[in-house]
């Protein structure tokens, strides 16, 4: 089993959840974060003020998937979220040890 983090533009969020929908994966964990990597930020005007915004907002999503699903879920995501622009975000694949479903006490793939 995998769990693959994905850092997204806020605005590609609807998008990449109803791909990842029509490819069977049902669930997804969402987080509003903040950051930057190249993009390093923005200056803004408030007020007639200048100030420069270091961390930009960002969509965190994590999808647990069995290892079978992982590459179709990554596909998804870079098809979907990309904009071809900088800031489009990143992908991270890690192993998951162990799922638990609290309700049932399943485990493994089952658990997903």
């Amino acid at each position: 089993m995998k769990l693959v983090t994905a850092i997204i533009k806020p605005f590609k969020l609807d998008d990449v959840r109803e791909a990842l929908s029509d490819i069977g994966i049902n669930g997804i964990t969402m987080t509003e974060v903040k950051g930057f990597g190249r993009q390093k930020g923005h200056t803004e005007m408030y007020r007639g003020a200048e100030y420069v915004v270091d961390f930009l907002p960002k969509i965190k999503l994590e999808i647990a998937c069995s290892d079978n699903d992982v590459e179709q879920v990554i596909d998804v995501i870079i098809n979907t979220a990309n904009t071809g622009k900088i800031g489009d975000g990143k992908i991270f694949v890690t192993t998951l040890e162990q799922v638990i479903r609290i309700r049932t006490g399943e485990t493994g793939e089952n658990a997903l």
